[in-house]
């Protein structure tokens, strides 16, 4: 099975926790956490910054690991390094993403998450 190594932004300002909507693929319509793969080479804090940027016209700091999950998806294994973060400004463009919404904890079960960050948000809950 194919093995892919991502990283993903657990966006924190006012208490409430950022959250994007897929538009594309098997899981269109889910909830997750901005983010994408990891380039050789490349660092995982890295690989956040330059997702977050491409995917929402923002800069973010990388304030902490939060922790890393793997999970087994039909077609692929996921490793997925979270980390929390926080926006260096509050401007946010979604480039990507159908939609997305900010959820405050006790929200978070709100949204129909992917399968992979279902520990995330027992964690921040």
């Amino acid at each position: 099975m194919k093995s892919i190594e991502v990283v993903a932004a657990v966006i924190v300002r006012d208490g409430r926790i950022f959250a994007t909507q897929r538009g594309y693929g098997d899981f269109k319509d889910f909830w997750e956490f901005p983010g994408g793969k990891i380039e050789p080479g490349e660092k995982a804090e890295d690989a956040l910054i330059r997702e977050i940027k491409e995917e929402l016209d923002a800069d973010i700091t990388v304030d902490s690991f939060l922790q890393t999950i793997e999970y087994d998806y039909p077609k692929f294994h996921l490793i997925l390094h979270c980390y929390l973060c926080s926006l260096k400004n509050n401007t946010l463009h979604l480039l990507e993403h159908e939609s997305a919404k900010w959820l405050s904890p006790s929200e978070l079960d709100s949204v129909n998450w992917l399968p992979a960050d279902l520990s995330v948000i027992q964690k921040l809950k």
